[in-house]
């Protein structure tokens, strides 16, 4: 039965008004005192777990539509190396920034470990954060929709005496020429879940047979807030392997990170 305002209890017909849509009485249409009775009454212990049922979908309904609303709001470019160091607003204390940290390396020491090279394009590279350990694996070219994050990468990039083409383009724009790896850090938290097999086809439009597509990305339950859209890593490999992507392998790393590759 759907929420109700104010209803008269099923069970003994007093009229009641709910204090709010998160009001488990007006869920299940029962008076407070009929509620506390739930244990010693088979109907009333139905309604309950029906009212808590109903309430829980309506809850994940909201909380999916606030993360895809959420979904396309970058982090400011003066803000990402904090967001990625857990400096100012972005610390969270000692014990949750040393795991973070932890996590932060074993991803590093994964991309490090891929068989990418030739021509690499790396999009929504923001400021760089990965690009000089990309530019020494192969001849890069890093993305992105806005100039201000792009410079701070070619700072980067110079202060590790790397090179790469830099260019303001956004992720989704259709590919101009086919490379033999591609490369998305933490962009698939800003794709919609009915918009991640459209962004998918894409990433495969942009790499020869035999080619290499590697992402990290947050992980759900990692409690980061933030993250915007989170994607399970048996919904990305579904979706990786529907995109038309071979030996799709989408791990985690202990508490925050999707460690994502597969090949055409």
């Amino acid at each position: 039965m759907p929420f109700r305002a104010t209803f008269s209890c099923l069970w003994c017909g007093t009229s009641q008004a709910a204090r709010g849509s998160d009001d488990l009485a007006g869920w299940a249409q029962l008076c407070p005192t009929c509620l506390g009775r739930a244990g010693d009454n088979e109907f009333l212990r139905v309604r309950l777990r029906t009212a808590l049922t109903e309430r829980s979908k309506l809850e994940e309904r909201a909380a999916e539509r606030s993360a895809d609303e959420a979904a396309g709001e970058a982090i400011p470019a003066s803000d990402q190396d904090d967001w990625y160091l857990r400096r100012g607003r972005h610390a969270r204390g000692p014990v949750l920034d040393l795991a973070w940290q932890v996590d932060l390396d074993a991803a590093t020491v994964w991309l490090d470990g891929l068989p990418l090279g030739g021509d690499i394009v790396e999009l929504a590279a923001g400021t760089g954060w990965w690009s000089p350990l990309l530019a020494q694996k192969g001849r890069l070219s890093i993305y992105d929709a806005a100039p201000e994050p792009l410079e701070l990468a070619r700072r980067r990039l110079l202060a590790h005496g790397l090179r790469a083409h830099l260019h303001v383009r956004d992720a989704w724009a259709e590919p101009d020429r086919e490379v033999d790896g591609l490369f998305t850090g933490f962009w698939l938290g800003h794709v919609s879940r009915p918009r991640l097999g459209e962004f998918l086809r894409l990433a495969r439009r942009w790499l020869t047979p035999g080619g290499t597509y590697a992402l990290i990305d947050q992980r759900p339950g990692s409690g980061e807030p933030g993250s915007g859209v989170t994607h399970r890593p048996v919904e990305v490999e579904a979706a990786l392997r529907e995109a038309g992507f071979r030996n799709a392998v989408v791990t985690t790393t202990s508490r925050f990170f999707l460690l994502g590759r597969a090949d055409t």
